[in-house]
């Protein structure tokens, strides 16, 4: 990162595309000129997370459901819910994970590794500086997760309060 960028200096996009693996499903997202880029940012290390994502912490960026638009068929688009309510987009072809939805909400929550590189090169604090809220560390894992430097930013939750509501007052509050 260079020396210019701070979470009080960032470059920050107007709109990113991004997709899954094998081509089949591409998206656009379409920022409000007022979107907090640092409070949309988050992690989450909650047990669905790490298994739907196969990684040791998931990095998701808040967007707005109305500025989110699918530029390919979603023929392989497929929804799985591990709670009802809340949906896990992922392409059937690829097995590539996109995005995280609370149904109730207006919102997406974009799995920020499926932005598109040259986004991600130009614009990868403005989507993953983890300013925002960081859920259930109390599965962080000693040693591995419990120091990432993004992770000192941000409000951390040690879990989501035992109630599938959290993350959406959660969000009103920030």
């Amino acid at each position: 990162m260079s020396k210019s960028v701070s979470v009080d200096n960032f470059p920050k996009p107007t709109s990113i595309t991004g997709g899954c693996l094998c081509g089949s499903l591409r998206y656009r997202v379409d920022f409000p000129k007022d979107h907090d880029f640092l409070k949309g940012s988050g992690s989450c290390q909650c047990t669905q997370c790490r298994r739907n994502t196969g990684a040791v912490i998931f990095i998701a960026h808040t967007a707005p459901l109305s500025g989110f638009t699918f530029l390919t068929s979603t023929e392989t688009l497929k929804k799985f819910y591990a709670t009802p309510g809340f949906q896990r987009a992922f392409c059937t072809n690829c097995g590539s994970f996109l995005y995280w939805r609370d149904e109730s909400l207006e919102d997406v929550e974009l799995a920020v590794g499926c932005v598109d590189p040259e986004y991600l090169s130009k614009f990868g604090f403005a989507l993953a500086n983890a300013s925002g809220h960081n859920v259930w560390c109390e599965n962080e894992i000693k040693g591995v997760t419990d120091h990432i430097l993004i992770k000192e930013r941000g409000i951390k939750w040690s879990r989501n309060s035992g109630s599938a509501k959290f993350l959406g007052k959660l969000h009103e509050m920030l």
